[in-house]
């Protein structure tokens, strides 16, 4: 059967983004988004989008691009959400002919548009935004409500895990070991863009200069007045800080290269402990592995 999508993961830097554009171009394909970051509005920068010095629009070089830049900073998403999103975005691409080219390094994304997502209940906003007070005045305490064994420490899981607790009395890895439900039905092609680390080391330090002076600090700025969004994104605190004297240039720099290179490590070993692809490419892509991807 031929592929009616492909997914396209990786870690940051990578080069996924680019390689999805190319295969986007060979194959009249939509591109669809599945990172975490990139669905918000006005950290195109920070969170290296490929609308990062772009307007706004719908469109890359004739590319139609989906769910990108599409909510506040203010919005919260949860995965059930995102998948509905994404799953309207694949029916309409099949419906008017096109291949779904789904890109992005957030593995739950990925995972849930393979295999569905467990029952979680709906939480209410006010006990959403009542979690993520509780984290904000104190992460340890909200950390120790949640159980032992939970194995995140990012404001955001902390927070996701603690509302569901808070709305329903039972721990989220309880809803998580049931039954999943929802997965997208396509024909799709998986791919791991995988580079070395050094590989990305490299390109994430050199990469990050540009950001800044692209357009970086100004975002940063933007969310330094308006008092949100400064945990959105990697990049995003330690700019905030630059900005508000707490650290110097370097510093800012040199935290954002380190996080960002934690993060990828966590991203190498979650896609090749969770997902089974049909294609690994060890490098940086070129235009001979779209032939090989299309072959």
């Amino acid at each position: 059967m031929k592929n009616s999508a492909f997914i396209i993961a990786g870690p940051t830097a990578s080069g996924k983004s680019d390689f999805a554009h190319v295969l986007a171009q060979k194959t009249g394909g939509v591109i669809i988004n599945c990172d975490s970051v990139q669905v918000y509005r006005g950290i195109e920068n920070i969170a290296a989008s490929p609308f990062a010095g772009r307007d706004i629009a719908d469109m890359i070089n004739g590319v139609p691009y989906r769910l990108f830049s599409v909510l506040d900073l203010s919005a919260q998403i949860s995965v059930a959400e995102y998948l509905a999103m994404a799953r309207r975005e694949y029916i309409a691409a099949r419906d008017a002919g096109r291949v779904a080219i789904f890109v992005g390094g957030t593995g739950y994304y990925i995972h849930a548009i393979l295999n569905g997502i467990s029952p979680i209940p709906d939480v209410s906003p006010a006990v959403r935004c009542r979690a993520r007070e509780m984290v904000a005045a104190d992460i340890a305490a909200a950390r120790a409500m949640l159980p032992a064994d939970f194995g995140f420490s990012d404001p955001q899981r902390i927070a996701r895990a603690l509302e569901v607790f808070l709305q329903t009395g039972h721990h989220l890895v309880e809803y998580q070991r049931a039954p999943r439900s929802g997965a997208i039905d396509m024909c799709a092609k998986t791919i791991i863009i995988n580079p070395p680390a050094d590989v990305l080391r490299a390109r994430i330090a050199a990469r990050i200069p540009d950001m800044i002076n692209g357009g970086a600090l100004a975002e940063a700025e933007n969310i330094i007045k308006n008092s949100i969004g400064e945990n959105r994104a990697i990049g995003a605190e330690q700019l905030c800080r630059y900005l508000r004297g707490e650290i110097s240039y370097d510093e800012c720099c040199e935290n954002w290269i380190n996080k960002t290179n934690q993060y990828a490590k966590r991203q190498r070993t979650w896609f090749r402990t969770q997902i089974a692809p049909d294609v690994v490419i060890s490098h940086v892509p070129d235009a001979d592995d779209i032939d090989m991807v299309l072959d």
